[in-house]
């Protein structure tokens, strides 16, 4: 059964890309990744422009069905996992030509301040 709101309209609908807030196209795991960053309810309502009804139900639904509310959201964090990995193997080759040309002198400054960002996300993770 999904969540309706007062006017009967169900808020919480099922689509090709599962659990969905009726009239939009954020799912379900969408806000789930905000919950699990530990966001708090306004933030992630703010972020996805969303009305109190939308945000309730939301939130209603995930709790009265969390069992397969967080078995769905484990499938679709797989899934976008298996898409990211291959469009990372798909695009690898073209992605190693692309760093082997040279830069443009005028974007010089630019690829050093790109290069030292990296350089710094990559010892925060370590």
């Amino acid at each position: 059964m999904m969540k309706t709101s007062f006017n009967q309209e169900p808020v919480i609908i099922r689509t090709e890309r599962g659990l969905t807030i009726a009239g939009t196209r954020i799912s379900i795991y969408d806000v789930m990744d905000f919950l699990k960053a530990q966001y708090p309810s306004k933030l992630i309502q703010d972020r996805f422009n969303l009305t109190d009804t939308q945000i309730d139900a939301v939130f209603s639904y995930i709790e009265v069905n969390r069992p397969q509310v967080e078995a769905e959201y484990q499938e679709a964090l797989r899934t976008r996992e298996e898409i990211r990995q291959y469009w990372e193997d798909h695009n690898r080759e073209h992605f190693a030509r692309l760093a082997t040309k040279p830069h443009k002198p005028e974007q010089k400054a630019l690829w050093a301040k790109l290069v030292a960002q990296k350089a710094e996300r990559v010892s925060v993770k370590s």
